[in-house]
């Protein structure tokens, strides 16, 4: 289940009704990516973060879903949902977006040394 409501990610795109399975599976791997980067899980709310903290399944540091979060996972769905096989330039391959890592950088933790 995604952090983000659906209809949030369907109204970024643009896309139609039939899309909607296709943007679920999109929109949860923009999601795990976005937690991967962070090393952190986000909630979408103070209760299922409480629960996941209760249960023992938040992980570290965990925190609410922020503005931040929310932009960078809907520019990766944009462009997961856009590129559908890799995207090949003149200058090379095109990663996912780099302004993504931007917004979520100051939320990172362990970095490491």
């Amino acid at each position: 289940m995604s952090v983000i409501d659906i209809e949030i990610a369907m109204q970024h795109l643009r896309a139609e009704d039939e899309d909607r399975p296709l943007v679920q599976r999109y929109l949860e791997a923009a999601e795990d990516s976005a937690s991967q980067y962070l090393q952190r899980r986000f909630y979408a709310n103070s209760h299922t973060l409480e629960q996941a903290v209760l249960e023992g399944t938040a992980g570290r540091d965990p925190l609410l879903i922020t503005p931040s979060i929310l932009a960078a996972c809907l520019l990766v769905l944009g462009h997961l949902y856009d590129n559908r096989i890799d995207v090949f330039s003149e200058s090379g391959r095109a990663d996912l977006p780099t302004g993504s890592r931007s917004l979520l950088a100051p939320l990172r933790v362990a970095l490491g040394v």
